[in-house]
């Protein structure tokens, strides 16, 4: 399977975002004829005003941002792993990515579990659950005969989720994010590297890039791609744009092979 990671610098504007996404999607595709596409974690609004992200949320399977990644996904004949954006439903908003098939038809939607409530050493504070509600359930999907399993940006720091995807038979594992500049820089490549290691799997970590909310913060980008021994076999530096990689079933099979971890736990599972 081929892949291909869009990173992408994400603002409050939702149509320009929507545009920059449609963008370089059809360049990756162009260029690289990838089977899964990934798009980052709230690429369709990225901002700090909760008023905002509210105002940005699709009631699904209903919402422009909905109905034009179906019909990017059947249009370039895609699997499009659709980052994630905020949902509504009813009286709830979720952080929830959404998985089309090759023909445009919703195959999974994941709503994030852990949501992301920090207060950093430079006096920059995030509140994700003042504006989302939590996810509760564990989702994979099928893509040609691979298994891929969602999580998104703040999940990846829990590996018990992680276990239990591989649990289920995940051979990807796919992290759409918005991860901040100031805890990227020294966490993004090792949990995403031990997430890999951990599971056997290719993990998929994809990024924002630059700043946003009018420059108060700023995330790391360096989207990657990690095979089943916990090597980088691809990476984005910090602009806009995407990394391809081709991942290989018989290499993973080799690596679970070698070392038959997922044979050995003898704790219940968490999940």
């Amino acid at each position: 399977m081929k892949v291909a990671l869009i990173q992408m610098n994400a603002q409050g504007d939702k149509a320009a975002n929507l545009a920059q996404a449609e963008r370089l999607i059809a360049e990756a595709v162009a260029a690289e004829r990838p089977d899964l596409v990934v798009l980052p974690e709230y690429f369709a609004c990225n901002t700090d005003k909760p008023e905002a992200f509210h105002a940005s949320a699709e009631e699904f399977p209903h919402g422009i941002a909905y109905g034009m990644l179906a019909g990017l996904a059947r249009g370039h004949g895609i699997y499009l792993h659709a980052g994630s954006m905020v949902e509504r439903a009813g009286n709830h908003h979720y952080n929830t990515t959404v998985v089309f098939g090759r023909d445009g038809i919703e195959v999974a939607r994941y709503r994030k579990i852990h949501r992301f409530d920090v207060d950093l050493a430079d006096g920059t504070v995030f509140r994700e659950s003042d504006v989302i509600d939590r996810g509760n359930d564990i989702v994979t999907y099928n893509a040609d005969g691979w298994v891929v399993g969602c999580s998104i940006c703040y999940d990846l720091r829990f590996p018990e989720l992680f276990r239990a995807l591989r649990a289920r038979g995940a051979d990807i594992i796919a992290l759409p994010a918005a991860f901040t500049a100031q805890t990227g820089k020294d966490h993004w490549e090792l949990l995403s590297r031990a997430r890999a290691v951990e599971t056997q799997t290719w993990f998929l970590a994809v990024g924002s890039a630059g700043t946003y909310a009018e420059g108060r913060k700023a995330c790391w980008g360096h989207s990657m791609v990690v095979d089943p021994w916990g090597a980088v076999v691809a990476q984005a530096s910090d602009h806009i744009g995407f990394v391809t990689a081709r991942l290989d079933k018989t290499y993973l099979a080799k690596v679970r092979a070698s070392n038959p971890v997922e044979r050995h736990h003898v704790l219940q599972e968490a999940a």
